[in-house]
């Protein structure tokens, strides 16, 4: 339950002054037919997507998915998570690590097998998400980074900064 998150979450929770209903200055008026990730809500959005996602590395396919959530949040690019029955979790190694969102909960990261542990992880999944998440109990989310992944045949592209890179 909600109110049984630790304090500490609900202070990082009230910390965003941008929820959606306003924009910074600095943030660009989206274009027509265009989202602007200032548009999307604190907390985000769980919306179930259908655009066929395929994640690739070096030409092998290691999911493919028409049954996708796309998280949307507030200042952070969409993030699509594939359920695990579309992934070819053979191809991954759970590597130890884990984090926290103050949204969806703990994270642990996933490595391609038969690399060395340094190698950073190309996917996390949310095995016990908030509530609110629990639809993506289970789903993988690619570094798009690390791995090619597309949506309807497009290119992802990361996004700058440290933590969609790292």
């Amino acid at each position: 339950m909600i109110q049984n998150l630790p304090n500490w979450i609900r202070v990082a929770r009230s910390k965003w002054q941008y929820r959606g209903p306003e924009r910074p200055a600095f943030a660009q008026e989206p274009e027509e037919g265009q989202e602007s990730v200032w548009d999307y809500p604190r907390p985000p959005w769980l919306v179930s997507d259908h655009c066929r996602v395929i994640v690739r590395i070096q030409g092998k396919t290691l999911a493919d998915s028409c049954s996708t959530f796309r998280v949307l949040e507030t200042a952070s690019p969409p993030t699509v998570y594939l359920p695990p029955g579309d992934v070819n979790v053979s191809t991954l190694v759970f590597t130890g690590a884990s984090s926290i969102c103050e949204w969806k909960g703990t994270p642990q990261y996933w490595a391609l097998v038969g690399l060395e542990k340094e190698v950073a992880p190309v996917a996390w999944v949310y095995p016990h998400p908030f509530p609110g998440f629990e639809s993506i109990t289970g789903y993988f989310f690619f570094y798009p980074a690390r791995v090619k992944c597309y949506v309807n045949n497009e290119r992802v592209l990361s996004q700058p900064g440290g933590f969609y890179e790292r």
